[in-house]
């Protein structure tokens, strides 16, 4: 059940990133689950990590400071894989 859950949550969050950053129409559903579960754990490493943001621990939990911490991570990710010419 835990997978099933981090899939879905990785896909909204991956989703709600794409949409920020522009690039809904470029990435399908596995690059949505991908950003989304990668992005959450970049967000916290980055803001809660090492940046010391204390709020940041929750990115990826099922909570709306969680989700918005972990759609940022995502966007972070996205901005990268942009800038590295992976997402056009």
């Amino acid at each position: 059940m835990g997978i099933l859950l981090a899939i879905l949550i990785g896909a909204f969050i991956g989703w709600l990133a794409s949409l920020i950053m522009g690039t809904d129409g470029q990435q399908g559903a596995i690059a949505n689950i991908l950003i989304g579960i990668v992005g959450a754990s970049l967000g916290r490493w980055v803001f809660a990590d090492v940046l010391r943001i204390g709020s940041a621990t929750a990115a990826g939990a099922v909570t709306v400071t969680g989700l918005v911490w972990a759609v940022l991570g995502a966007c972070l990710l996205i901005g990268v894989l942009k800038l590295v010419r992976v997402m056009a």
